[in-house]
């Protein structure tokens, strides 16, 4: 398996707590923390386009479930299309939930 190099960086403290702000950094770009996590379980976000999840949300990041995408549209589907970043027309980072709970649910 090939390692991703991801690093985090603390840029500033909250002095007498536990708070602090980073950033997380990604192949696929950086991530400001604390950050708004857009969640497409299906690898897109209904009604926001890509480049609106960037330009009016100013999100960063994308989560998708990837026990939902299994189930539709199909990882067949989403390995034809070139991964998930080409699926989702998605060119930042991407987290992915293993989908474990909704197995079950």
């Amino acid at each position: 398996m090939t390692e991703i190099p991801i690093s985090f960086e603390i840029v500033k403290r909250q002095p007498g707590t536990l708070g602090r702000a980073g950033v997380i950094h990604t192949p696929h770009g950086d991530i400001e923390t604390p950050a708004f996590v857009v969640v497409g379980t299906k690898g897109t976000v209904k009604s926001l386009k890509p480049e609106d999840m960037k330009s009016y949300v100013g999100n960063q990041v994308a989560l998708a479930n990837t026990y939902h995408l299994f189930l539709q549209p199909g990882d067949d589907v989403v390995k034809e299309a070139g991964g998930l970043a080409k699926f989702s027309n998605w060119d930042m980072p991407t987290i992915t939930d293993s989908g474990g709970f909704q197995v079950f649910s």
